[in-house]
């Protein structure tokens, strides 16, 4: 199957967040186009600099690997400290309810793309 992104060609921020992606840990075609799309909406929306844009892809793109890789393959990849990081964030995140990384991690997990390892950890359910 044809992605959006392989018709014309992937833009400069499109290869930055695949970029980012790989660094945390994934191959970019495990993430869906769409997932994809609505993190650049997401980092764009944030009106943030080129230097906080980078910094919002690597966080996002270390929160999706956390989410799909589980706190275990995680810490193996990348040590405690990154996890830790991670960890932190998800439980803000949990705790704001209606965050940028709330709406991700929502996201991710309408998107399949959740371990049930973190779900567990989380108590992450969606609601039918």
């Amino acid at each position: 199957m044809i992605g959006i992104f392989s018709l014309f060609g992937r833009s400069a921020d499109q290869q930055l967040l695949d970029q980012a992606i790989r660094e945390a840990g994934l191959h970019p075609r495990l993430v869906p186009d769409a997932v994809k799309i609505v993190l650049q909406r997401q980092i764009k929306e944030a009106g943030a600099d080129a230097g906080e844009r980078q910094a919002l892809r690597s966080g996002l793109a270390d929160l999706l690997a956390y989410c799909m890789l589980g706190p275990d393959d995680f810490t193996a990849r990348h040590g405690e400290a990154r996890t830790a990081a991670v960890e932190l964030r998800l439980d803000h995140a949990l705790m704001a309810g209606d965050s940028m990384d709330a709406r991700m991690i929502l996201l991710f997990m309408h998107a399949g793309l959740v371990t049930g390892h973190v779900t567990d950890r989380y108590g992450l359910a969606l609601e039918d």
